[in-house]
């Protein structure tokens, strides 16, 4: 069996995998402040089971070349190199992804992608994230900053905003729930939260009908960008925004638009493997390794 855990700045959620399915093993808060709980967590969950280790799947970039992390909500593991320090605390094995690169695996292999050589995973949830399966492995890249679309200086005028990477105009800053708010306050001066300005387009608001045709400009085109880039045959597309009716839809329209080659059927498309994709992932990522 391989452990899978799926550790965010709120909930540690751990599943065993058999090869076949997910086993629910339960969640608890993240000790964010506290290395030594955070490693007797993952420790408590590992004990008594005969593992073939550990796989996590954490909301963080992972240096491959060092095995360092970049953790920003999680301070206690922030700068660390997690494996060596959970092995040393468990005595397994241990694998640690970046959560996105995680859900593009999990859709490769069990979802939307499945079937596909060249799978781009995109998250739109609090902000924007990404991650690049080809041929059924993770392309993490160097310093493991592979799929990180969010970033970069590709947005200017008066909606280039400052971004927590230190950059202005950044993808991340537009592009997922509070991006979108951003915007819609930048536009009309009403602050509005995401469920809302949605629930206003698919009424047909003029004023949220054209914020989200603002926020379909300025995601679409780098967005397109990455198709061309990677050769991506599928964009799986996960997190909260994602789950409003036909805003896949309606950004995969534009995307199409924008790209080289030609293509009648959608190319991103809702992602099938919901809240598990990062147990998923993770689990399909350890099974690679220790096969």
């Amino acid at each position: 069996m391989i452990l899978a855990f799926d550790i965010g700045g709120s909930r540690i959620r751990a599943a065993g995998w058999d090869g076949t399915r997910l086993s629910g093993l339960g969640e608890v808060p993240t000790p964010v402040g506290d290395r030594a709980a955070f490693a007797g967590t993952i420790r408590k969950f590992a004990k008594g089971y005969a593992a073939k280790g550990i796989a996590i799947s954490i909301a963080g970039v992972v240096d491959p070349a060092t095995g360092i992390g970049k953790v920003a909500n999680i301070p206690a593991i922030d700068g660390l190199a997690l494996g060596p320090e959970l092995r040393t605390a468990t005595g397994l094995p241990v694998l640690v992804l970046n959560d996105a690169d995680c859900f593009a695996l999990a859709e490769a292999t069990h979802g939307a992608g499945r079937g596909h050589g060249s799978v781009f995973g995109v998250i739109l949830g609090t902000g924007v994230g990404g991650g690049l399966v080809i041929g059924g492995h993770v392309v993490t890249g160097a310093g493991g900053y592979a799929g990180e679309w969010g970033h970069g200086p590709v947005i200017r005028g008066e909606f280039a905003f400052p971004c927590g990477c230190g950059q202005l105009g950044c993808v991340d800053t537009v592009g997922g729930a509070r991006g979108l708010e951003r915007l819609h306050q930048a536009r009309t001066g009403t602050a509005l939260e995401s469920e809302a300005i949605v629930a206003r387009w698919l009424e047909g608001e003029a004023e949220a009908v054209a914020t989200l045709d603002l926020w379909r400009e300025l995601v679409a085109g780098p967005l397109a960008m990455v198709v061309n880039v990677v050769g991506a045959d599928v964009l799986p597309v996960g997190g909260g925004l994602s789950l409003a009716p036909g805003l896949v839809a309606h950004l995969d329209q534009a995307v199409r638009q924008r790209i080289l080659r030609s293509t009648t059927g959608p190319l991103l498309v809702p992602a099938k493997c919901g809240a598990d994709a990062g147990l998923l992932g993770a689990a399909m990522a350890g099974q690679a390794a220790w096969e």
